[in-house]
C-alpha cells in the first residue's frame, strides 16, 4: 500500500501545481490504477467504467474522459524518466541490461493511427502473413524480480513503412518523417542511458537487429558504455584477428585475419571441443555443451566474442562485444531476452491493449504509453514488496509467479482503506462485494 503510494505520488507531482494539472495528475494515477486492477480489458470505455465503479469517480463525464485520453498535454517524457529512476537496483552484473525488439498488434479498423499491411514473421499457419496491425518498436529493462526475469518496457515508436506516410499525406492526416527501426532504437537507447548516466549498457537482440546497422550509431553516440548481444546467422563468415602489421609491406593494415569459414562449418569443427557449463537459463538450472572464440565479424566491422551452443542434433551461436562476459553470461543474458516476448503477451492480452480501438493519433499514442506504463509500475512495485506473489494457476514445470499475479496483489493494496486516505479521489463509494469478485477475476 504504501509502497503504491509513493510510485503513484512521485508520478502525481509531474503534472503542473495549477488546478486543472492536479485534476489531471489525479486521473492520471487513478486510470493506471484501473488498468492495472484485473477488472476488464484496458479499452476507453472500460476503464472509465473501473473509475466509476471501484474508485467512485462518480461524477466524471464520458465526454471529458475521453478528452483527458487524448490529451497533449500529458507530459510523458517527464513521467517516464521518473518512473525509469524509480526502478530499485536496476543493473545486471553492474551493467543496464537492455532487450530491443519490434511486435504487430492487430487490429480491426481501418482508420486506426499507425495501421498497416505488416509482415508478420512470426504467423501461425491459420494466421494471415500480412495482417492490418501496428508496428511497435520496444525498449525494456531486463531485470531479476524476486527470483525470475522480467522485462520492464521502457519505451517505444511505431514504425510507418514510406509508402503509408506518403498516403497519410495525401489524405490530410498527421505530417509523418520516415525513420527507420534502427534509428528509433538509436533514439530510445540514447534516451535511456542520459537519465541513468555513466552506465555500462548491454543490449540483447534478435539477429535481425543485431548488425552494424544498429551497432555503429549506438558506438557512435554512447562509446565505451555500450555493447551488445545477439544471435548469429548460419551464413555469417567469420574472419581470425589481423596479425602483427609488418612495416615494409606496402598499404594499410589488415583489418581482418584469414577466413575460418562461416557460423555453421565452425560449429561442426568445433564440436569435439566444446565444454559441459551450468547456466541459469529459463527459470532453472540447465546444463549445456558449449564453446567460445573471439573472432572478427565483418556484419559488426570489429572483435567479437562468438559463443556456439549444442544439443542432442542442432546448434546455435551467440556473439557478444563484451569480451569480459563469461560463457555463462552471455548464454543466460540472451536466454533472458525471451522476457521482451513476455512482455509483448502481457501488453495485448493480460493489459489488453489490441482490444483498443482508439483511432486519433494522440489517444493511439497516449493509450499505449498508459499500458506499458502501468506495466512498469506493477514490476516496480513486485520488486520493491517484501513478499513473492503466490502463483495462482499451478503449472508443470513453473514455479515461479505470473504477471497476473502481481497484479492481483496490486489490487488488494489499491482496495485497501488506508490507500484511499494516502491517496484519495474525488468521491470514494467502493462496493465491498465487487471487490471480492474482482479479487476472483485475477487470470
Amino acid at each position: 500500500m504504501f509502497i503504491l503510494h509513493d510510485i503513484l505520488e512521485k508520478l502525481k507531482n509531474e503534472f503542473p501545481q495549477s488546478r486543472k494539472g492536479q485534476e489531471r495528475g489525479i486521473w492520471f494515477t487513478y486510470t493506471i490504477m484501473a488498468i492495472i486492477v484485473p477488472f476488464a480489458s484496458s479499452r476507453t470505455s472500460c476503464i472509465l467504467r473501473c473509475l466509476r465503479s471501484l474508485f467512485g469517480f462518480t461524477g466524471i463525464r464520458r465526454k471529458r474522459f475521453y478528452t483527458f485520453m487524448a490529451s497533449p498535454k500529458i507530459p510523458w517524457k517527464r513521467l517516464w524518466q521518473t518512473l525509469w529512476k524509480m526502478i530499485p537496483q536496476p543493473l545486471t552484473g553492474g551493467r543496464l541490461l537492455l532487450a530491443l525488439d519490434d511486435y504487430v498488434n492487430p487490429k480491426t479498423g481501418k482508420k486506426i493511427f499507425g495501421c498497416e499491411k505488416i509482415f508478420d514473421h512470426a504467423a501461425k499457419q491459420n494466421q494471415s502473413k500480412y495482417p492490418w496491425a501496428q508496428n511497435v518498436v520496444t525498449v525494456g529493462l531486463l531485470k531479476i524480480v524476486k527470483g525470475r526475469w522480467a522485462c520492464l518496457p521502457l519505451s517505444y515508436r511505431f514504425y510507418h513503412l514510406k509508402k503509408s506516410i506518403a498516403r497519410m499525406h495525401r489524405q490530410g492526416g498527421p505530417k509523418l518523417a520516415f525513420t527507420s527501426k534502427m534509428a528509433m532504437a538509436v533514439d530510445m537507447i540514447t534516451d535511456v542511458a542520459g537519465v541513468f548516466g555513466r552506465k555500462r549498457i548491454i543490449v540483447t537482440t534478435d539477429s535481425w537487429f543485431g548488425n552494424n546497422g544498429l551497432w555503429k550509431p549506438l558506438h557512435d553516440r554512447l562509446g565505451i558504455w555500450i555493447d551488445m548481444i545477439s544471435r548469429l546467422r548460419s551464413n555469417s563468415n567469420l574472419f581470425d584477428l589481423p596479425g602483427p602489421h609488418v612495416s615494409s609491406r606496402v598499404g594499410r593494415p589488415r583489418k581482418y585475419g584469414r577466413k575460418l569459414g562461416n557460423a555453421a562449418s565452425m560449429a561442426a569443427y568445433y564440436r569435439s571441443l566444446a565444454q559441459e557449463y551450468t547456466v541459469n537459463l529459463y527459470g532453472r538450472d540447465r546444463t549445456i555443451l558449449a564453446y567460445e572464440r573471439v573472432v572478427m565479424l565483418k556484419t559488426m566491422r570489429c572483435a567479437v566474442k562468438v559463443v556456439w551452443v549444442y544439443r542432442q542434433t542442432q546448434w546455435v551461436a551467440f556473439f557478444s562485444t563484451d569480451m569480459s562476459l563469461s560463457v555463462r553470461q552471455i548464454v543466460e543474458y540472451y536466454g533472458a531476452r525471451w522476457k521482451i516476448e513476455a512482455l509483448f503477451k502481457e501488453l495485448k492480452r493480460d493489459i489488453g491493449s489490441a482490444e483498443t480501438q482508439t483511432r486519433h493519433p494522440q489517444a493511439v499514442g497516449n493509450h499505449l504509453h498508459f499500458c506499458m506504463l502501468a506495466t512498469t509500475v506493477a514490476w516496480i512495485y513486485a520488486s520493491r514488496a517484501e513478499k513473492t506473489p503466490t502463483r495462482r494457476h499451478a503449472v508443470d514445470g513453473r514455479s515461479h509467479f505470473a504477471f497476473s499475479d502481481v497484479r492481483r496483489s496490486i489490487a488488494k493494496a489499491a482496495m485497501d482503506d488506508n490507500f484511499r486516505r494516502l491517496f484519495p479521489g474525488p468521491r470514494i463509494s467502493v462496493i465491498n462485494s465487487l471487490v471480492d469478485v474482482l479479487l476472483h477475476m485475477a487470470a
